[in-house]
């Protein structure tokens, strides 16, 4: 029953949702929640940057092919796949339903949970700790780019590259380096707050949720978005993250990864972040879009999350009974 609980964090963006759905901001209160969305942004990625350990980092980063095809399966194929199933649009819906799931694709891979999933399945944790950071890094360069890329630009969507990167960069990534540079000031208080630091992270999130989703319900969106459309999104990320998962197993074979490297290309792969997409969008889309454009990102999340729970619990008893199976015999006590 494990595998289909729903994530906390899940609960408090679908309550979220249905704050702004019928308490959406308007008036002044808009400009109150923009500065204070940034605010919580720029809160967010200081902390990410406070928590990231540069020795972590290093003890993982020499195992270059194995991070190398995490970034491919992160930035390449995942694309590639959004591409093609808006290529093939089976079900008639909103094109900001497609949209999304274009922008699920071209994101970063998450690093708490791709940390944690990886270490229950007994994969390369310093590994994880490596790839995960890098592609959290590196998103904040690659995915604009690739929102200009690989997506068709109308009616006011995503123009300048450069300029997007230049936001992206003031709003996410100085927070991210000043927090990583001031580690050697603050580093214990962290480790000792890491629960704390986990709501700010949280409530960050559900800030920009609730002010995108308030910008969305004030423009129609529950007139888009129906049971049918939502039901879509769900079988659409659950083919994503299936074809994705099995591209990824059979390439950690075919390239002779061992396991712990197969479990970590698998879960650092796979995954995209949701602390990273949803402040992300807020900066390269229109605010009445973003709303429905993250839809698909927050299912696919929930997908994600379920889905990796119950494979790493299947690589954890099977590593158990290996243990077992390869333990030596006790000999028998001597006879007196």
């Amino acid at each position: 029953m494990g595998f289909f609980r729903l994530d906390p964090m899940m609960i408090k963006l679908i309550i979220t949702v249905l704050l702004a759905t019928f308490l959406p901001a308007k008036g002044g209160f808009v400009p109150f929640f923009e500065w204070l969305t940034t605010a919580a942004i720029a809160l967010l990625f200081f902390m990410h940057g406070a928590k990231l350990s540069r020795d972590k980092i290093i003890a993982g980063s020499s195992h270059w092919r194995l991070h190398l095809w995490i970034l491919f399966s992160t930035f390449v194929i995942f694309p590639i796949l959004g591409l093609l199933l808006v290529w093939w649009h089976p079900v008639d819906v909103a094109p900001e339903i497609y949209t999304g799931f274009i922008y699920l694709c071209i994101l970063p891979a998450t690093v708490q949970s791709s940390i944690a999933f990886t270490s229950m399945a007994g994969g390369n944790v310093a590994a994880a700790v490596c790839s995960a950071s890098a592609s959290s890094l590196l998103g904040v360069f690659i995915s604009p780019l690739l929102v200009n890329l690989v997506m068709n630009v109308h009616s006011g969507m995503p123009g300048n590259g450069v300029e997007q990167i230049g936001k992206i960069m003031l709003q996410l990534l100085v927070p991210f380096l000043l927090g990583h540079f001031s580690r050697r000031w603050i580093a214990g208080w962290v480790e000792k707050h890491r629960s704390l630091i986990g709501k700010t992270d949280q409530t960050s999130i559900l800030l920009v949720v609730y002010s995108a989703f308030s910008e969305a319900v004030v423009n129609g969106i529950w007139h888009q978005v129906g049971i049918s459309t939502l039901a879509w999104i769900v079988a659409g990320s659950v083919l994503l993250l299936s074809v994705v998962l099995v591209i990824n197993v059979v390439a950690a074979r075919a390239f002779g990864f061992s396991r712990p490297d197969e479990i970590t290309i698998l879960f650092c792969g796979s995954k995209k972040s949701l602390a990273n997409g949803v402040p992300m969008a807020n900066i390269l889309f229109p605010a009445s879009t973003v709303g429905i454009i993250v839809l698909p990102l927050m299912v696919f999340h929930q997908v994600q999350l379920m889905a990796c729970s119950f494979i790493a619990q299947r690589y954890k008893k099977s590593h158990q009974q290996r243990a077992e199976t390869d333990q030596p015999l006790q000999p028998a006590p001597a006879r007196k």
